[in-house]
């Protein structure tokens, strides 16, 4: 999701050419859909496997893209020039290879590390918002509908978990923001990852009208629910920032890692963030046990929430 503005970016360099996409099969999908690119292919798929390992790639649907293309942008770690070197052997005119993650890039903000790749230079890349298809749009409300969310009053989705608990608030922070949020008209969805199971029943077990739940969506079912909801509430996960680039009123909660570098970015975002972590590492970040960069307001958070539907029109479509 960080490198949808930077591929934008290239399309528009790049207005005659087709893209192919090698990511993880349900993100590349959906960004297919939304005509971001063209083609895609898993990238856990054995073409890819070869190409990124160095060995030779047999797949003829691969070969032959890279044997027409103009260039190959490879987001990755490639010390030794492996990958480097198989895209340039499979006839790609320019290959262009770096880390998002490497120290000599100057961008703050993760996403602009994407595109300072490309074009070797910072600053913040535009942001426009992803406009769901309406197929996607349609399978969602289908789906609220199964869960008796059929008009009515405005929806609020909250995601109590992240790619890492070391990320998460405690329930005692999130149960008043939910139950602040119903005081305040909305219905309550609570979205649960495949690592959320025990954040989620922990907050369940003390929510006395427990609110809808959402688990087991596809990406591109989730995105399709994220564009009919009125409000996300999220930590920093992959999920906040698919939110926030659909322009869906996003409020992202930040505790060790830094909002400067990974804050999710659109039109209706607001970050909530009371201590930054003074831990030196992410280990530390894993052994520190009372995480006050955590203890976070419910007071700030549902100010944050009125902020961000406050702010203006909302964009997406109905």
């Amino acid at each position: 999701m960080l490198a949808v503005p930077a591929i934008r970016a290239l399309r528009e360099r790049f207005s005659s050419n087709q893209f192919l996409l090698c990511a993880q099969s349900q993100a590349a999908e959906f960004l297919h859909e939304c005509g971001i690119v063209d083609r895609w292919i898993s990238v856990e798929s054995t073409a890819c496997t070869a190409l990124f390992g160095g060995s030779s790639v047999d797949d003829r649907f691969l070969r032959d893209w890279l044997s027409r293309c103009d260039l190959a942008v490879a987001w990755t770690h490639d010390d030794a020039g492996v990958v480097a070197a198989t895209l340039k052997d499979c006839g790609a005119a320019t290959v262009v290879v770096g880390s998002p993650f490497a120290l000599t890039l100057s961008s703050i903000h993760q996403g602009d590390r994407f595109s300072e790749i490309i074009v070797g230079q910072v600053g913040q890349v535009s942001m426009t918002t992803l406009s769901v298809p309406k197929a996607l749009r349609t399978d969602a409300e289908a789906y609220l509908a199964t869960c008796g969310l059929v008009g009515g009053r405005p929806l609020a989705l909250v995601h109590p978990g992240s790619g890492s608990r070391d990320k998460c608030a405690a329930p005692e922070v999130l149960l008043p923001v939910l139950e602040g949020l119903e005081a305040e008209g909305f219905e309550l969805l609570l979205l649960e990852g495949p690592a959320d199971h025990e954040l989620v029943a922990r907050l369940l077990s003390r929510k006395a009208r427990p609110p809808v739940l959402v688990r087991g969506l596809s990406v591109r079912l989730l995105a399709g629910v994220l564009s009919k909801v009125d409000l996300f509430v999220g930590h920093d996960s992959g999920v906040t920032h698919l939110a926030s680039l659909l322009g869906t009123p996003t409020v992202g909660l930040f505790g060790p890692t830094d909002p400067t570098r990974w804050s999710p970015r659109g039109p209706f975002v607001t970050v909530v963030q009371e201590q930054p972590c003074r831990c030196l590492s992410w280990e530390a970040v894993r052994n520190c046990v009372q995480k006050p960069c955590l203890e976070l307001s419910p007071q700030a958070i549902l100010a944050a929430c009125r902020t961000v539907r406050n702010a203006g029109v909302n964009p997406r479509i109905s």
